[in-house]
């Protein structure tokens, strides 16, 4: 049985990983005969959302702890990541991908990347395992190859159909990182077939929930195929 490290960023769309998009790549996973580990980086988020009223919360919370709820205490620090120990990668979406794995929400390409995000993401290129990259995961992938001689090809969505997001300043964020950005629907997934890299719009797009379910369910039957 395949078996595939997932990356959390917290639990929460605002401050962490997106939960639907994170269940519905565990689910997927199962659903397509391989298994999962979810693993998060033990750091603190960089602030706390209240998800009822948008605004900001005077307290500190870790996105490893936070993480294990989604995981239901099934997780492990990025720390013990081994990318041999796995068939693939995936990286789920939520502003946590932009504000605990990356600075990307605040500083574009230019801000900074987790140490063990970026080691675990250049691990998994340098051992040919394939990955995906989820909504705001794709950032993550591209802030961890600049400077390297991957170019690889991400989406994070399209600028033809509706976003809530600006998905052309993105796509100009991870072009000006080194990668080449393609334009995806909330239907289609992106296959980087040189680098073994697939990613999905999905939340960065207009679409409900089944849409996004099915969109990651087509990156994960990618993901495997790769594998």
């Amino acid at each position: 049985m395949k078996k595939f490290a997932v990356l959390l960023s917290g639990c929460g769309v605002y401050d962490g990983s997106e939960i639907q998009e994170a269940v519905f790549t565990l689910l997927s996973i199962s659903e397509n005969g391989a298994s999962y580990q979810c693993f998060a980086p033990n750091i603190d988020q960089h602030h706390v959302i209240n998800h009822l009223t948008g605004e900001e919360m005077n307290e500190k919370r870790n996105a490893l702890t936070e993480a294990a709820r989604i995981a239901r205490g099934e997780i492990k620090d990025l720390s013990a990541y081994e990318a041999g120990d796995f068939d693939g990668l995936v990286i789920p979406g939520g502003f946590g991908a932009a504000k605990n794995l990356t600075k990307w929400a605040f500083e574009g390409p230019a801000g900074d990347i987790n140490a063990e995000v970026k080691r675990s993401i250049l691990d998994t290129i340098n051992t040919n395992k394939p990955m995906a990259g989820l909504c705001m995961g794709p950032t993550v992938i591209a802030k961890a190859l600049q400077g390297t001689s991957t170019k690889a090809e991400l989406s994070v969505g399209t600028t033809t159909e509706a976003s809530p997001y600006d998905i052309g300043a993105i796509s100009q964020g991870m072009e000006a990182a080194g990668a080449k950005a393609v334009m995806k629907s909330i239907r289609e997934i992106a296959i980087d077939k040189q680098h073994n890299i697939v990613s999905a719009p999905c939340y960065m797009m207009e679409g409900s929930i089944v849409d996004v379910r099915k969109n990651i369910d087509q990156a994960v039957k990618k993901l495997i195929e790769l594998a």
